[in-house]
């Protein structure tokens, strides 16, 4: 059997004329929704969402594109925009009835969580980004042979074809080599995590190299408009992330800081995947952020 997240139960809910979301949803109290990253699905948060359903909703979706989500064909640039990404996030949300709500996204998720926080302020009424930066300064960081940390990042940046056409032709290979290179401990992704983790991706590359490909091009343009405009994060943040400042010469607590007046940023010792790795330190730090 798959696994799922114990106590929580499967829905589906439409966001988009043709994008509906797998979600597990367990709890009860105030809401929060938990976003994953890549290569993985909600089951990510398995740990850390048993612990805050004790006293909070619980709401993990796959992310379009993701997962047992739905996958629209890239039809332009917008598709797997992080401002679409978000709005699905917001719509999800209310059709749980829920107006306003905490936060959190890891990797991918948490770059869609940035936009989310940015587009929909009243919506949104506490952040925590855990290990990325924001899209813009995650380009203007990499840089010089440091910049081979993301060769993949690159790869999918390419236009449709060759990026699919590379993946797809092994595609357990090319996910697993970020499950065993970003774990710390690799028992934090026991095999049947491992496995749902490689047959949902294996089944989503176009959708996968579609959401890269718009943090290589629109993503860009929505940060880089407000930067420009001075748009800031309003609500309390938390960002937790491994010192890859330390590897690639910035200070992200300064980076982030220039988006969010409200900051608490910290480092972490545990690896990329610290909701699996260090559950308990990242629900702690979660409730830490609604307490504020």
């Amino acid at each position: 059997m798959a696994p799922t997240i114990p106590g929580f139960g499967l829905r589906r809910i439409r966001v988009d004329e043709d994008v509906e979301l797998n979600v597990a949803v367990g709890g009860s109290g105030a809401p929060v929704v938990l976003l994953h990253g890549f290569p993985q699905t909600h089951l990510m948060w398995r740990h850390v969402a048993a612990d805050l359903a004790a006293d909070h909703t619980v709401i993990c979706p796959d992310l379009r594109g993701y997962g047992a989500s739905d996958k629209p064909r890239e039809d332009g640039p917008d598709t797997y925009a992080k401002r679409t990404m978000a709005r699905d996030t917001v719509r999800l949300a209310r059709a749980l009835g829920h107006e306003r709500f905490a936060l959190a996204g890891h990797d991918r998720g948490a770059l869609v969580a940035f936009r989310a926080g940015l587009d929909h302020p009243d919506a949104v009424t506490h952040l925590a980004c855990l290990d990325v930066l924001p899209t813009l300064d995650m380009w203007e960081a990499l840089r010089g042979t440091t910049a081979a940390v993301g060769f993949h990042l690159y790869l999918m940046a390419q236009p449709p074809g060759l990026p699919e056409t590379l993946i797809g032709t092994s595609p357990d290979a090319f996910f697993a080599h970020f499950l065993d290179l970003w774990a710390n401990d690799p028992a934090a992704l026991p095999a049947d995590v491992r496995a749902a983790y490689l047959a949902a991706c294996r089944e989503a590359v176009p959708s996968i190299v579609a959401d890269y490909r718009a943090s290589a091009g629109i993503d860009v343009e929505h940060d880089t408009a407000d930067r420009a405009r001075g748009s800031r994060l309003t609500m309390p943040v938390s960002v937790l992330q491994q010192d890859w400042g330390a590897a690639l010469g910035y200070e992200a607590a300064a980076l982030w800081g220039a988006w969010a007046a409200d900051l608490h940023h910290s480092t972490v010792s545990s690896g990329h995947f610290m909701a699996e790795e260090a559950p308990g330190d990242i629900a702690r730090a979660l409730r830490d952020l609604m307490a504020r």
